[in-house]
């Protein structure tokens, strides 16, 4: 069996790769970074390291690349696949749909083969949001035939994969949990089951737990760990006060998730103390700085702050604790990151009221505009006590 995965870094090879590779399957990896893709053509191997105490180390084989520039290549290797995954971020799915579409439109003239295409990617819907992409390349004709055989079946991905550096530029280390869920609901009948990938039949749920577990709790670390003057998300989590603040919040998106979607309080419970151990992990580091960055897009209408923070409160629910970390990433202001000079730069020139419309979509008579905003002010009056003491 072959795989073609579009993203050659450390998720793609220290999770969708590193499982692929498991099932049997001859991966060929699409990416634009020379030394990577040139490396894993002459090696055809890597090295997956778990981040544990025995520092378990795994070879994964039968692997190659692409250049991503190579487009005949890379649609040929697609138009033979058995199967296609992505890991390169939800902002760049739309510079691989004409390729994709190029390699389908080859693949339904050869054979009726059933094909899934799954974006693994940190978004809602990303399979679905590839499958309009790459539908724009097509004829009207073109779609009917893909219809029938070439399926884009969401899923929800979660592994912790920090950035980092190794003298072999293909070696990665991993946390050893990970999650991969596939809403076997769109996929063909037959399909080849892939070990450690979970299929369910409605996905929406999973995707709404990790989102506003993990990933909101994962960034409000971040972000009081910021304001802190801590540098690594183990750092900030054994601090008490900001460990509680995170446990808050995922307190408050943990009662929306069991109301509205069903979950066993107890298990839920325990889902979110496993998350925040793995915040935790020793044997990894994770930089404040890499997992706060692009604080407009994490503070969107649906992303992990304020979608939560919103739907908790058309049910009724407390939210203080997601209004206060709205408030914390807010006030993130790393030089490096162009989004943070952006919404810092918002804030100076329009006032904080108009930035929380402008990019959080919080009208100024919706009771969580005035909520944030004080909680922000007593955010800065507290950085402030700090910096006098």
């Amino acid at each position: 069996m072959r795989a073609v995965h579009f993203g050659a870094g450390n998720i793609g090879r220290g999770f969708i790769g590193l499982l692929l590779a498991r099932a049997g399957y001859e991966v060929t990896f699409v990416d634009v970074s020379d030394k990577i893709v040139s490396a894993l053509q002459q090696r055809g191997e890597y090295t997956v390291t778990l981040a544990n105490e025995n520092q378990n180390i795994e070879a994964v084989r039968n692997v190659t690349a692409i250049h991503g520039s190579q487009l005949v290549q890379v649609s040929e290797a697609v138009s033979t696949a058995d199967l296609v995954t992505t890991a390169i971020g939800v902002s760049i799915l739309p510079h691989i749909a004409h390729v994709l579409a190029t390699g389908i439109r080859l693949r339904v003239k050869q054979t009726e083969k059933p094909l899934h295409i799954i974006a693994c990617e940190n978004t809602i819907g990303g399979s679905s949001q590839l499958r309009s992409l790459v539908y724009e390349y097509l004829t009207e004709e073109e779609r009917l035939l893909v219809d029938g055989c070439i399926k884009f079946p969401n899923a929800a991905v979660d592994r912790i994969v920090p950035i980092q550096h190794h003298e072999d530029p293909l070696s990665v280390t991993v946390e050893p949990f990970f999650e991969w869920i596939v809403d076997r609901s769109s996929m063909v009948p037959g399909y080849p089951v892939i070990e450690g990938v979970q299929y369910v039949d409605a996905l929406e749920p999973f995707i709404a737990r990790k989102l506003f577990t993990v990933n909101t709790g994962h960034c409000c670390a971040a972000y009081y760990g910021y304001l802190q003057g801590y540098e690594t998300i183990q750092g900030a989590m054994e601090d008490k006060g900001i460990r509680s603040k995170v446990h808050g919040v995922l307190e408050e998106t943990g009662q929306l998730l069991c109301q509205q979607y069903g979950f066993d309080r107890i298990e839920h419970e325990s889902y979110v103390l496993k998350v925040m151990d793995r915040f935790t992990n020793r044997y990894l580091t994770d930089d404040v700085r890499r997992v706060g960055r692009s604080p407009i897009r994490k503070l969107s209408a649906n992303d992990r702050l304020v979608r939560p923070a919103r739907l908790a409160y058309d049910l009724g629910l407390d939210v203080s604790h997601l209004t206060m970390a709205i408030a914390a990433a807010l006030q993130f202001d790393l030089i490096e990151d162009p989004e943070a000079v952006e919404l810092q730069h918002a804030i100076h020139e329009r006032g904080i009221h108009q930035t929380i419309v402008d990019y959080l979509s919080i009208h100024r008579d919706h009771p969580l505009h005035a909520k944030i905003v004080l909680q922000y002010e007593e955010l800065i009056l507290t950085s402030r006590k700090h910096e006098r003491s």
